[in-house]
């Protein structure tokens, strides 16, 4: 293990590492860049620049994640400057305008920072939100969207968007036509349901497409259109010591209808599905070398648990596969894009569980994974993902996708009705054990908010 460079004082930045790596492998070759951001981290905060303190608080965030995980640190290299280059070149890809939101809790006071494409980090310290207010009503967040049943008062929900989005939102992202987030959370808040945040009148993701990261040095920067590739999907519904999953079977059957069968002539994406007994971790490790596969689904249980990376685990039919061990797969090929687990659970609330959540793409080398907090009901994971095969590739970028999805199941544009998922592009046939879900109404933040793009957004 390593020794910590972050300060402590709740006055300095805490920072962060390099954005564009695909594999973490140790510093050697940047230990003075290392040493420098040490150095200039231990400098008391009045005497470092804006600049210097979004370094410091990058490279503390690389730490956290370095420690957890067992890694060497690495050292950060893109400031502010080089950060808002970066949204201004992947903006003008993808045709979206993006920024960056840092919620950091300091103890006594919690730490936002803004940065958008213009250049200059916005700084806003809430001395009101100490964090033991700001723990209590992440929990009573977290109560309230729990709930199955829409609601019409959402306090806690409110005082979330007051004190993260509202010291931004008109002056910077409504001023500068701010459409994606991409929100890097301190411990204590990397648990919260981003697309549940309200303002009174809306839920966060009818006005923006929402991804978290790590840290902006952390994740990767490239961008291509997402061309029709291969697709592995694999699952079970059956488990000797877990809840079974009964849709699972027609998840994976219908997303590879959605993408091989129902695209435009030129557009379809090849595939394999494996299913129960095929769902192995040889066959897993097979496939992923001889398919070299764009995207990776995976419907089973994945479970965030406190404590070591070990402790976190991926189930397969015969085995787990673990968090620590994820990084021996050979999920970084050059091709793979995407990594989803589709029912997930996150022991939302401790700091090592939504670490391991948070750091999911960094442990993978996936440039993007798609997620849950927690464990959502079969109907709603069923209806989620078919909405969001529906627009994968069909918009810029990966969290509009998952955005346009939790927008159907919000608007009651996909919903249940007798033996069938009805969605705007037809309707999909679900298994009996899922006809007691007929009639659900999946606009609930419950059904949708636990879904989260980590890592890239593009």
């Amino acid at each position: 293990m390593f020794k910590s460079f972050r300060p402590r004082s709740p006055q300095s930045y805490t920072a962060q590492p390099n954005s564009t790596q695909q594999k973490r492998v140790p510093q050697l070759a940047t230990w003075s860049v290392a040493l420098a951001i040490a150095a200039l981290s231990a400098l008391p905060a009045s005497a470092q620049t804006l600049s210097e303190k979004v370094l410091a608080m990058e490279q503390g965030l690389e730490e956290d994640f370095a420690e957890y995980f067992g890694d060497e640190p690495m050292a950060v290299t893109q400031g502010p400057a080089e950060i808002a280059a970066t949204l201004a070149r992947l903006g003008a890809e993808t045709g979206t305008n993006p920024a960056v939101i840092w919620v950091i809790p300091r103890g006594d006071h919690l730490h936002l920072v803004l940065l958008t494409a213009q250049g200059q980090p916005i700084v806003r310290d809430l001395y009101n939100v100490p964090d033991d207010l700001l723990r209590a009503t992440v929990n009573d967040f977290m109560l309230e969207t729990s709930s199955v049943v829409p609601r019409r008062n959402r306090p806690a929900a409110q005082k979330l968007h007051e004190w993260i989005i509202e010291p931004y939102e008109a002056e910077f992202l409504a001023a500068e036509g701010i459409d994606t987030l991409l929100f890097c959370l301190g411990s204590g808040v990397r648990g919260v349901p981003l697309a549940a945040l309200h303002d009174g009148e809306q839920f966060l993701i009818e006005k923006y497409s929402l991804t978290r990261i790590p840290a902006f040095n952390l994740i990767q920067t490239d961008y291509t259109p997402l061309r029709p590739g291969n697709i592995l999907a694999m699952g079970a519904s059956e488990f000797d010591t877990q809840e079974p999953l009964p849709a699972v079977p027609t998840e994976l059957s219908s997303i590879l209808s959605e993408l091989r069968g129902t695209r435009p002539e030129g557009e379809n994406w090849q595939g394999r599905s494996f299913l129960n007994q095929g769902f192995t971790l040889p066959n897993l490790r097979l496939w992923l070398r001889a398919q070299s596969p764009t995207v990776v689904h995976l419907a089973t249980h994945a479970v965030f648990e406190p404590g070591d990376p070990s402790n976190s685990y991926i189930q397969l039919w015969d085995s787990q596969l673990s968090l620590d061990e994820m990084r021996q797969m050979n999920w970084n090929s050059p091709s793979l894009e995407l990594l989803v687990l589709s029912a997930c659970r996150t022991a939302v609330g401790d700091d090592e569980a939504e670490l391991g959540f948070a750091g999911l793409a960094l442990q993978s080398g996936v440039k993007s994974a798609l997620a849950s907090l927690w464990n959502v009901d079969d109907a709603g994971t069923l209806a989620l993902m078919n909405e969001f095969y529906s627009h994968l590739g069909q918009t810029p970028t990966k969290s509009e996708a998952l955005r346009q999805a939790q927008l159907a199941m919000l608007r009651g544009e996909a919903r249940f009705e007798g033996d069938q998922l009805l969605l705007p592009r037809g309707a999909v046939p679900v298994p009996s054990d899922l006809q007691t879900s007929a009639g659900t109404d999946l606009s609930s933040p419950y059904y949708w908010a636990g879904f989260s793009l980590i890592s890239s957004p593009w």
